[in-house]
């Protein structure tokens, strides 16, 4: 089940950057779960990752690799992601694991050990079946390509309990010329991420040093993947990556910094949104607003308290347009002398709350009609001050609790 019509976008080829992606029946037969991105020698990388304390190996591994690879001037040349199985929760067995994944990778590609990331996703707790994984290397490597399949491919290959791949691409004209944004993400359940998403991979043709690179990805994942949460559960391998090749214009001026951050703003939040779309059970897109708060950290703190509660997040499943959950949620949000008098409270176009209470103007049948929508915006005003944030969210169904229930079967 998902929110809507979302096709998988026709994605530029970008020089130098191929993909492939094999059936390597890491957990189930018949599917792909196995991808490999190559990246040209002349790649600038950046990634953020996970912050919950029991990090994945894959993502101990990826850190150390990206390290040593700015210490020594080198740009990693592959990712390596797998499904089914996130290699998580298995010391140091399951870091063994991801660096041999690595070294048998580099061996077939002829590249460093450490010139290759690994990522993984799927059941915490089990050792990597190694025998399968590497034997999923040599068809993967064998079927890159560039063109848009390639990267339908990917973006399929990296999903669990996705419906849908999930991509975006953008082109923008900067003063050198034109350069492209290509994305893909996935993600559907233990969605709030605490720094990025599940897993996303960006890639530009752009040429952008290391430190606007980082700087860029951090803004831009700050107002996209860390605006999102399903199900308030932050995942132990998530990881999102920026690579920028090197072979288009310059990233430079102020005014092409300017251009270039909106155009990849808009493909972080496209990936981000397309994975509340596609939650696990998910049958509403929700956008809470805030507004008029004192900070954006206490914007998000009652954003996010809100689409958190599991009273507000199944009375949206049943259309019930119970308002009285939406005002309590906000009102134990972490905000400090909070004024409820001056709180207002929008359900799309219709007014649930202000002065204290229900508005004048409401109507049952006004808020029910809004809360039939597949689409819901509510909006907070907080009257503390002029800072604001946007975060999007799902409803919570029966068919989350099921999926979650049988995940493992």
């Amino acid at each position: 089940m998902a929110v809507g019509n979302s096709p998988f976008p026709t994605m530029p080829p970008l020089a130098g950057v191929r993909l492939g992606s094999a059936m390597a029946g890491i957990k189930k037969p018949g599917r792909r779960d196995m991808v490999v991105i190559e990246l040209p020698a002349s790649a600038t990388v950046s990634g953020v990752f996970t912050l919950n304390a029991f990090c994945a190996a894959p993502v101990s591994v990826a850190k150390a690799h990206i390290e040593r690879c700015r210490a020594e001037r080198k740009a990693p040349c592959y990712w390596l992601i797998n499904t089914g199985n996130a290699n998580a929760g298995t010391g140091e067995r399951g870091l063994a694991d991801a660096y041999a994944s690595c070294r048998a990778l580099a061996e077939q590609a002829g590249v460093a050990e450490h010139q290759v990331l690994p990522f993984s996703t799927g059941v915490i707790g089990e050792p990597l079946p190694m025998e399968r994984l590497l034997a999923g290397l040599a068809p993967a490597l064998d079927s890159k390509g560039e063109q848009s399949e390639a990267w339908q491919h990917a973006g399929e290959g990296i999903l669990t309990t996705d419906t849908r791949a999930k991509g975006a691409t953008v082109t923008v004209q900067l003063s050198g010329g034109s350069v492209t944004i290509n994305g893909i993400t996935k993600g559907s359940g233990m969605i709030k991420p605490n720094m990025a998403t599940m897993l996303g991979f960006v890639v530009t043709d752009a040429t952008i040093e290391q430190s606007l690179l980082d700087q860029l990805l951090r803004e831009t994942v700050n107002g996209s993947f860390n605006c999102i949460t399903v199900d308030s559960d932050t995942s132990t391998n998530d990881a999102c990556m920026l690579a920028a090749t090197g072979s288009g214009a310059a990233v430079e001026s102020k005014a092409d910094i300017a251009a270039f951050r909106e155009a990849l703003q808009q493909v972080m939040t496209t990936l981000a949104q397309a994975i509340i779309r596609d939650g696990e059970g998910a049958t509403k897109f929700v956008t809470l607003q805030v507004e008029a708060a004192q900070t954006r950290q206490e914007a998000l703190d009652v954003a996010f308290t809100v689409a958190h509660s599991p009273l507000v997040k199944t009375a949206l499943y049943a259309s019930d347009a119970n308002w009285g959950r939406i005002l309590a949620a906000v009102g134990r949000a972490p905000v400090d002398d909070f004024d409820v008098s001056r709180v207002v409270i929008d359900l799309g176009d219709v007014r649930l709350v202000e002065d204290g209470g229900r508005a004048s103007s409401y109507t049952e049948a006004l808020g029910s009609a809004v809360m039939a929508q597949e689409e819901i915006t509510i909006r907070i005003g907080l009257g503390r001050g002029q800072e604001s944030a946007t975060v999007w969210t799902s409803d919570l169904s029966h068919d989350y609790v099921s999926i979650n229930a049988d995940y493992r079967s």
